[in-house]
Order: structure tokens, then C-alpha cells, then sequence
């Protein structure tokens, strides 16, 4: 059996953000969500990370902290205390393009005494396979993952705030994506920007 990435939450819907900005960035690993760690007892897969819900780790502790190393904690605002205790944390209350940079620094630095986690683009996500950006196209968007404004970014290059739209609409097109999330997943990933860029 492969390992995969278990994301234990009982929101349903953060769940399935997570696991949508994940796809995005982890090719080589299944994604698989539950609602509780029984529910993922059940299944008894192995796997390669955690992604838990504060509430799920506060009611299991016994079974998160062998596994410390390779959980992740999803909280909302203050971590200090999963901090302190050696847990590694995602904040969630972020914007997206917070949140794909928190998983993009956590391949970047990896994690002690194992592998770094692959992270690359994904074969089975809607932008993997997309036409080339234009020259200008590129250029716009590294100023929006950098979080400017159309108004700005017009100012910065130097082109209309009609022009502006016009690229951002054909970025769009050609990556099949309006999320700001996946947008800075492809832009890291084609080294348009770098991860300290934004």
C-alpha cells in the first residue's frame, strides 16, 4: 500500500480546501480526508504525513504524538502551545496565498531526521498541463502573487489598468484557475517568483 498524506478534520470544507491546495503541490502521494481518527482507524493506512485539526489533536493526543515529526497542525490564530510542544503548525484563518506558503516552506525545509516532502507539480492538477505565459503575462503575475492591485500592478509596469485585466483574464484561461492559492503554487513552481518573494 502507498503511503499517503491523511488529513483528519471534522470540517468537511477546510478539509477539502486543504486537500485541493495540497493536490496542487504533492504529486506522489494520495490525498485522503477523514472526519475523525476513528474513522481513520478504520481504514488503517499508511501514511506519510498528518494534517489535523486542533480539536482532533486535543482528543488524541496519545495517538499524534508518536508521530509528531510528521504532523501538521491546522490552527486558527495562536499555535504556540502545539509550538511548544513540538508540533509543527498551519494557520489556517491565512489567506490562501498564506497557507500554499506555509506548504511550500514546509518542503523547503523539510523535517528533522527525515525527507524533505516532495513537492512538484502535480500531474493530476488543472494547471499542470497548461500553455506558456507570455512574457507580460509572467510579469503580472509576480506582482499579484506578490499581493499588488490591479492599480498597481498597472503602475509598476507601466501598462493600463484595461491592460491589467485583459492579462489577468488570460492567466486565468490558460491555468483553468482564479485562486490566488494556485496561482502562487505556479508561479513558485515555473520560478516566476520565489518562495521569499511573497
Amino acid at each position: 500500500m502507498t503511503p499517503h498524506i491523511a488529513i483528519i478534520c471534522e470540517n468537511t470544507l477546510s478539509s477539502m480546501a486543504l486537500r485541493s491546495l495540497l493536490l496542487d503541490v504533492v504529486s506522489d502521494m494520495d490525498i485522503v480526508y477523514y472526519k475523525s481518527v476513528d474513522e481513520f482507524r478504520t481504514e488503517s493506512p499508511r501514511v506519510a504525513h498528518f494534517f489535523v485539526s486542533a480539536g482532533v489533536l486535543f482528543r488524541n493526543p496519545e495517538f499524534f504524538h508518536p508521530h509528531m515529526q510528521r504532523t501538521f497542525v491546522l490552527t486558527e490564530g495562536e499555535a504556540s502551545p502545539f509550538v511548544q510542544s513540538g508540533f509543527k503548525t498551519i494557520d489556517v484563518t491565512v489567506s490562501e496565498q498564506h497557507i500554499v506558503r506555509q506548504i511550500m516552506e514546509i518542503h523547503s525545509t523539510g523535517h528533522p531526521g527525515g525527507h524533505p516532502i516532495n513537492i512538484c507539480p502535480a500531474h493530476h492538477s488543472e494547471i499542470s498541463h497548461t500553455p506558456l505565459l507570455s512574457s507580460r503575462e509572467k510579469d503580472v503575475l509576480a506582482l499579484l502573487v506578490k499581493g499588488f492591485i490591479n492599480k498597481e500592478i498597472a503602475e509598476q509596469l507601466k501598462i493600463s489598468l484595461t491592460t491589467v485585466v485583459f492579462h489577468r483574464n488570460n492567466i486565468s484561461e490558460k491555468l483553468n484557475t482564479r485562486s490566488i492559492g494556485r496561482l502562487t503554487v505556479y508561479a513558485v513552481l515555473n520560478n516566476i517568483v520565489s518562495l521569499s518573494d511573497i
